[in-house]
């Protein structure tokens, strides 16, 4: 049987050099390269999100590999799935009699608040401690889901530095409650592959999404909504239709092709190279600690560091590996983050020759102002969805957050959409330099 169903039927219809008179508009003439296997929904090519052929059957491939019960694939990343999960919890709490509420990580990406803001979903955070970690504990969540009488629990693990959340103590607590246990597993696709399966849903989780193209060969927009063998099979069924409810009709057949592809390199050698690959990056991750870098996270295929100690920002380091053809993933004031797949290979190496040839300087000794949780106002819903206006920084105390005040959050937003900016949240946003918030008119407030 044939891992790349759709790759091997589109490579077939491009050999064939019909005459396309469908869309995309380029008939598959090459301009950059790919374009003769860029097609769409034709006929022999299904349809995603009503998956009855090659796509029906890669995506089965794919619940395979992964130990889902169903796997559905996703060309606008794992923002779709994101929102995806929310519609599906919606529909879990009017099953279960429950409020549409969900408790949430504050670590959370922007695509869970534009969902529940969607979705009319009802949100409490869930803290962790200060800007930069969002451990739960379990006796953390029990308390939670007693007083919230929540539907579902949302976690972002690993998160954008490297830590992971216990998912199958939470797991545990969520199930007891009867709460689904959805996790933005976007980081972590390959922790299935790991010699000890470590994915989400091997530990429990009900609902994840994975972006396949953050940690496996697959092109960027290629992502994954893993649903549990354990899911109500009615829950399951409405996975479809849940992705269709926020999707594009015209998804990339070239993002559908790598997802497809990237079934037979996780059958085949991805594991070996991946358990090769592991003990080559603790080794270096070892060696930075022993030159007096501190390293953050526990997640094996992300090194994070916390360079202030070493007498460096992080935007410094990461413009000294800049300058040595080492461009990195993340780089603030106090974080470094590098993304590593077994796809780099011996180049790993020119991380600690560089790194190790920067002179130690004095540490920088500043920290983030204090975080105190903010007033809630509106809901999420109502601020974004609301007029807004954008203002300084400092003409913004007292007023609602109406967006976001940060595109991609690595770790805890001081204030969401709905929140009174106070002295203390402002303090935050310019410590991390912002300098504009766009906040509701007041007229509606």
């Amino acid at each position: 049987m044939s891992l790349t169903p759709l790759s091997d039927f589109v490579a077939k219809y491009a050999g064939a050099a019909p005459l396309r008179l469908h869309v995309p508009g380029h008939k598959g003439r090459s301009l950059l390269g790919p374009e003769a296997l860029d097609i769409t929904e034709i006929p022999g090519a299904d349809v995603l999100y009503h998956a009855r052929g090659v796509l029906a059957e890669s995506q089965a491939i794919a619940a395979s590999l992964f130990g889902a019960g169903r796997t559905l694939f996703s060309t606008e990343g794992s923002s779709l799935c994101v929102r995806a999960m929310g519609y599906l919890a919606l529909q879990y709490a009017q099953e279960a009699g429950k409020k549409p509420t969900i408790l949430a990580g504050r670590n959370a990406h922007k695509s869970f608040l534009s969902a529940a803001a969607l979705l009319g979903l009802e949100v409490e955070w869930l803290y962790g401690q200060g800007l930069l970690t969002c451990a739960v504990t379990p006796e953390e969540l029990e308390e939670a889901l007693t007083r919230s009488g929540a539907a579902a629990v949302y976690l972002t693990s690993p998160d954008y530095l490297g830590n992971r959340a216990d998912i199958g103590a939470l797991a545990q607590v969520c199930h007891a409650r009867g709460a689904l246990l959805l996790v933005d597993n976007a980081h972590g696709a390959y922790l299935r592959f790991l010699p000890e399966n470590e994915h989400p849903l091997a530990l429990g989780a009900d609902i994840c999404c994975d972006s396949a193209h953050k940690t496996l060969p697959v092109l960027t927009g290629g992502a994954y909504l893993h649903l549990s063998p354990a899911l109500p099979a009615w829950l399951t069924a409405q996975a479809e239709g849940a992705m269709a409810l926020f999707a594009t009709t015209s998804p990339s057949y070239l993002i559908l092709q790598s997802l497809d592809r990237a079934n037979a390199d996780l059958a085949g050698d991805y594991p070996a190279r991946l358990a090769a690959f592991l003990p080559r990056l603790a080794a270096v991750k070892a060696r930075l600690a022993e030159m007096g870098y501190p390293l953050v996270g526990d997640e094996p295929m992300k090194l994070t560091l916390a360079p202030q100690a070493y007498g460096y920002t992080g935007e410094a380091l990461g413009a000294i590996l800049a300058e040595n053809g080492i461009v990195c993933e993340l780089a603030d004031r106090e974080h470094l983050v590098m993304m590593f797949t077994p796809e780099v290979g011996p180049r790993l190496e020119q991380v600690p020759m560089v790194l190790g040839a920067v002179p130690r300087r004095p540490p920088i000794r500043e920290s983030p102002p204090p975080f105190r949780r903010p007033e809630k106002v509106l809901s999420l819903r109502a601020a974004l969805l609301a007029p807004t206006e954008e203002l300084p920084l400092d003409a913004c105390r007292g007023r609602i957050l109406g967006q976001l005040a940060v595109s991609c959050p690595p770790a805890v937003l001081p204030a969401v959409p709905g929140e009174r900016l106070d002295g203390d949240t402002l303090a935050c946003f310019r410590y991390y330099g912002v300098e504009t918030c766009r906040v509701v008119k007041e007229k509606l407030c």
